[in-house]
């Protein structure tokens, strides 16, 4: 299990979960129904998203990360264009060239897309 945090886990959890055609398994909340964590699964991987008031991401490039995902899709393109539709944003900093593009996601961190291996 990967664990994210973000100011608002749920939504950076609806996020992932459209960006990789996975379902919100769980949510936990504190007594007055504000989000703590929510989980996503594909029902063999499982993510968690965690609302952390005070988080603020990564000044990227100039920080350095502590991880990052990677992402491969078939079609990167349609990819890029669906997330950003999503609610990602693509900096100007594109250290990949023709190999692999960034983004950030909706709380401003980043995360790379590429090609399936067999379309590499």
């Amino acid at each position: 299990m990967s664990a994210f945090w973000a100011p608002d886990g749920r939504a950076l959890a609806d996020f992932y979960a459209a960006a990789l055609g996975w379902e919100v398994t769980a949510e936990h909340k504190d007594d007055d129904g504000n989000s703590l964590a929510t989980l996503i699964s594909d029902g063999h991987a499982t993510y968690v998203f965690h609302t952390a008031r005070h988080f603020r991401a990564p000044n990227w490039p100039a920080d350095e990360l502590p991880f990052h995902l990677d992402l491969a899709f078939d079609d990167v393109e349609a990819a890029e264009r669906r997330l950003i539709e999503l609610g990602a944003t693509k900096p100007a900093h594109q250290p990949g060239g023709a190999h692999w593009a960034v983004l950030l996601d909706p709380s401003g961190q980043p995360f790379c897309l590429s090609a399936t291996p067999e379309r590499a």
